[in-house]
């Protein structure tokens, strides 16, 4: 499989890189296609890569780390925490909702209203949002799409609120409390939030394929900066070193790593959400994997473990689709 996994890649013209580890032993890995194509840099196995949503999972360790501390609960209302203006958002919203995407509030990327990430930056220079604060003027003052707690839609206004509240209660940058907190505490040294504009070495820029076949980098397509809704980088390996530190319990306690991965809300068919993760169960009712994703422009990214195969696997990929379905090779291949 370690080489057919490279030959998937290339067939498919993916642009990325794949590790796949049971326990310590490496399945699968491979590296295709270039970081930076000016200067025809190739992806590595240590290349860093954003993977915009799939970061969700780290906001929401954060989130249950500050109510084992004891500074919120889940039922804590999101009126009580952050004294900004939301004048037409629910005052019974709880922190249980924003986690779980049940919360009602609107987005400032609705995907029901919206099919193109880069619309959103004709009127708001994205080169402005580097902050968590700066995106409340794309949604705070629009109306609440359901009453909370009535339905499942995904929803990355929420998230930016959840990061608020760290904020808020920790009293640094999101970004600090995630680095100090979850990623030196996973060993993942190789992570971080970089600005497009600022990218370190070894960091893969993304790229958007245009209609002539040429490509150009997506710095004008995504916010400067990523923050708790997404836009983390990371190592395949390091992802891998994020799943491991969960499971064994080193960033929140195993009563709280429970309840971060419990089937909370169903999405849809046998898709489920807990905290920041999605869950996929099997016909039986048992768990076949739990996974985070993240697609931007120029970027697509999936990351699943398998509790019944002990299986982890990271696909980072720095074009915009393509991950989902070496994932589905994977899947076919070992499961």
């Amino acid at each position: 499989m370690k080489n057919n996994i490279v030959n998937v890649m290339k067939k498919n013209q993916f642009s990325g890189t794949a590790l796949v580890r049971n326990h310590e032993d490496i399945i699968a890995e491979g590296s295709h296609g270039y970081a930076n194509r000016s200067e025809q840099l190739p992806n590595k196995e240590n290349t860093r890569f954003g993977i915009a949503s799939g970061c969700k999972i780290f906001t929401s360790v954060a989130i249950c780390q500050l109510v084992e501390e004891g500074k919120l609960t889940f039922d804590t209302k999101l009126i009580d925490i952050l004294d900004d203006n939301f004048p037409n958002f629910d005052r019974s919203i709880t922190i249980h909702h924003l986690l779980t995407h049940t919360s009602g509030v609107p987005d400032y990327f609705d995907e029901e209203v919206m099919d193109d990430f880069e619309e959103l930056w004709k009127n708001t220079p994205m080169y402005h949002i580097r902050k968590l604060q700066d995106f409340l003027p794309l949604f705070q003052n629009e109306p609440m799409k359901f009453n909370p707690g009535e339905l499942f839609h995904y929803n990355n206004g929420g998230y930016i609120l959840l990061g608020l509240v760290v904020e808020k209660l920790a009293g640094v940058t999101f970004t600090e409390y995630v680095i100090n907190n979850v990623f030196e505490k996973a060993g993942m040294n190789d992570s971080g939030y970089f600005a497009l504009d600022a990218l370190p070495a070894n960091t893969a820029h993304g790229y958007i394929e245009n209609s002539d076949g040429t490509w150009r980098t997506n710095i004008y397509s995504l916010p400067v900066q990523g923050g708790s809704d997404g836009g983390a980088f990371v190592t395949t390996e390091d992802m891998l070193k994020f799943w491991d530190a969960l499971l064994k319990n080193k960033l929140l306690s195993e009563e709280m790593t429970k309840l971060l991965l419990t089937p909370h809300v169903h999405e849809d068919g046998n898709e489920f959400y807990g905290y920041g993760v999605w869950i996929s169960k099997k016909e039986n009712g048992d768990i076949l994997r739990y996974h985070v994703m993240g697609y931007d422009p120029g970027v697509c990214f999936h990351s699943v473990y398998y509790p019944e195969y002990s299986i982890k696997l990271a696909v980072c990929g720095n074009i915009s689709e393509g991950a989902f379905d070496l994932v589905e090779f994977i899947e076919e291949e070992l499961l």
